[in-house]
């Protein structure tokens, strides 16, 4: 462990994709945690028996169990694990059902940044400490992260996952200038190889459902990024 400091946490990462299991546990390592892997759901409740993680990060789509079906179990016997699901399955009931059985739910490809986060938020919030904001507002705007919901001057709004997931990102960051590259890298993983455009479509997309009046909370700032400001008043 970096500088003989105790670990940070006991994680279990479960993930059948060899390279997918042996990267991230590696990177967790060096970011200060004890990391067991598993790569199937058997030996996920082998593991998770002997060794109790403090949480367990879960891939949904596994060759023996379904990943929701292991969180029930992990559970069965009273112990309330946290479950963080990583998988490529980001359809809105899916990532529903993710968060009603689990505490979080990260979408691949992800980034090692975005995935650190989450675990420290959920590890926050399990463990009594500084709760990690799961309901953000800017100016009328509303989003409640556990419940997937977006609310504009109190008006329900629908948005793809992509959309939630940049618009989230906008507002843990309110007033900071964000830019593409940025972006691409927490909203679409910095392994993303297509059109970088895809920010500018996007947040043209948030626009339409979110921003079309006065004043405005979403600017762009030509040549350097975007930035979601709560309007001076």
């Amino acid at each position: 462990m970096p500088g003989d400091r105790p670990p940070e946490a006991k994680l279990l990462v479960v993930d059948d994709e060899p390279n997918i299991r042996e990267l991230l546990s590696a990177s967790l390592r060096l970011a200060g945690f004890e990391v067991e892997a598993a790569a199937d759901g058997r030996q996920a409740l082998r593991l998770s028996e002997e060794s109790r993680p403090d949480l367990v990060i879960l891939d949904v789509m596994l060759p023996d169990l379904d990943g929701f079906a292991i969180a029930d179990r992990l559970r069965a016997g009273g112990r309330r694990v946290p479950v963080l699901f990583l998988t490529a399955r980001d359809a809105h009931d899916d990532k529903v059902a993710g968060l009603r059985v689990g505490d979080d739910y990260v979408t691949k490809p992800f980034s090692l940044d975005e995935v650190l986060a989450r675990i420290r938020a959920v590890l926050r919030r399990t463990r009594g400490g500084e709760a990690a904001p799961s309901r953000l507002e800017v100016g009328d705007l509303e989003l409640d992260e556990e419940a997937h919901q977006v609310r504009k001057a109190g008006v329900p709004v629908s948005l793809s996952p992509t959309e939630f997931k940049l618009l989230h990102y906008f507002m843990l960051n309110a007033g900071r200038v964000l830019s593409k590259a940025q972006i691409l890298d927490h909203v679409w993983s910095h392994d993303y190889d297509g059109d970088a455009g895809v920010v500018e479509s996007y947040v043209s997309y948030l626009r339409r459902k979110l921003d079309r009046g006065e004043p405005r909370l979403l600017h762009t700032l030509r040549g350097v990024g975007y930035v979601l400001r709560e309007p001076r008043r």
